[in-house]
């Protein structure tokens, strides 16, 4: 029987429930293992979002017992290829080289994997030192991962075309698209609460809708507040215009499907960078017409106009508008309900991810770069 190739998969697992942390759960319980021998370090150093950013002794501790457990993982599977998240800020990526350095050491494959999309922007604004040891990692690798086509032009003039691979984000979901309307029309903002989600500018477009006399609708927030102004902000905010909309903790596995399976449309308008969000995923999977901002590999999964609306970003007006045709037209949203979840069978199940992930192993496996 041939070896299964070895391939160690860092990155981290939830909690927190981040975008990151989710894929690397997925990906570690997907079909990937039947084709690969999956070797997991996890490299996660905080356990909330409110630790995150902030330093400490115990954190500086725990850090350092990751780089020895990944040597340690080294030396007992000796994978044929290490699989590594990389940040895009400056003491993120130094941080994630390391890995790298450690990988080199043990004279492995490394493969780079980008969950994001503003790599490009810190690289562009970073001084010419940062510039240089980013070049001098990237020559290094074998192989890098977007998450979008689009995302590809990221890489280009960094490493050789040939070595940068595209998996969206993708897994199966125990979801059965309502073919009903529910009683108030549910529109679902699901996201960590935080500005540079937009969760201000969702507030604000429903506000919009309120003035304009528009009924029969309802808003569910679902996810974690990142602060406690935020928080105090936008509920302040809801009390003051009397807005139809509640507030939910964050929510996971069949808490979160029963909030996707209630609603009628999904927004997600995030003002900041992203990847491929699962969200949008998830959305789509429970086939939500999507309105999103054009953001990192969104505008792949959100057609305009076909799955849902891509509008702009920190524009409450414009996704105000968007809503209120999605919301008042039935034959419309259940057309492009359909449409959200033909594309997530199309391109975003397990299925899909896993064969994009396996060729991006497999092509880099056969790469001669060293």
């Amino acid at each position: 029987m041939k070896k299964q190739p070895i391939v160690l998969l860092l990155g981290k697992l939830p909690p927190p429930f981040m975008g990151p942390a989710i894929a690397t759960e997925i990906l570690l319980r997907s079909a990937l293992r039947d084709r690969f021998r999956l070797v997991h370090l996890d490299t996660r150093a905080h356990r909330s979002l409110t630790s995150m950013g902030n330093w400490s002794i115990r954190k500086a501790f725990r850090t350092l017992s990751i780089y020895l457990r990944m040597k340690w993982l080294l030396l007992r599977h000796r994978p044929d290829v290490v699989i590594i998240p990389i940040s895009q800020s400056t003491l993120g990526f130094f941080k994630d080289s390391l890995y790298l350095w450690i990988a080199k050491a043990f004279f492995r494959k490394v493969i780079f994997h980008l969950r994001g999309s503003n790599f490009r922007t810190w690289y562009a604004a970073s001084g010419t030192i940062n510039k240089a040891y980013v070049r001098w990692v990237l020559r290094r690798i074998q192989g890098v991962i977007v998450q979008g086509e689009k995302l590809r032009p990221i890489f280009e003039g960094l490493v050789p075309s040939e070595i940068i691979h595209v998996v969206p984000n993708g897994a199966d979901y125990p979801m059965i698209p309502s073919p009903v309307d529910h009683d108030p029309l549910t529109v679902l903002y699901l996201a960590n609460l935080q500005p540079s989600k937009g969760i201000r500018d969702v507030l604000d477009a429903v506000a919009l809708l309120v003035d304009q006399g528009l009924q029969g609708f309802r808003l569910e927030v679902v996810g974690s507040w990142r602060n406690a102004e935020t928080q105090r902000t936008c509920q302040d905010f809801v009390q003051q215009h009397h807005l139809p909309v509640r507030f939910h903790p964050a929510a996971s596995g069949n808490e979160k499907y029963r909030f996707l399976q209630g609603a009628d449309v999904f927004v997600f308008t995030p003002r900041d960078p992203e990847g491929h969000p699962w969200v949008i995923v998830e959305a789509q999977a429970a086939g939500l017409p999507v309105i999103a901002t054009d953001r990192g590999a969104i505008a792949e999964a959100v057609a305009d106009g076909v799955n849902g609306y891509i509008v702009e970003a920190a524009s409450p007006r414009q996704l105000a508008e968007r809503l209120k045709v999605v919301l008042t037209d039935k034959e419309m949203r259940m057309r492009m309900g359909r449409a959200a979840r033909n594309t997530y069978e199309e391109k975003y199940t397990e299925a899909a991810m896993v064969e994009n992930m396996s060729a991006a192993i497999l092509k880099t496996l056969n790469y001669k770069r060293v």
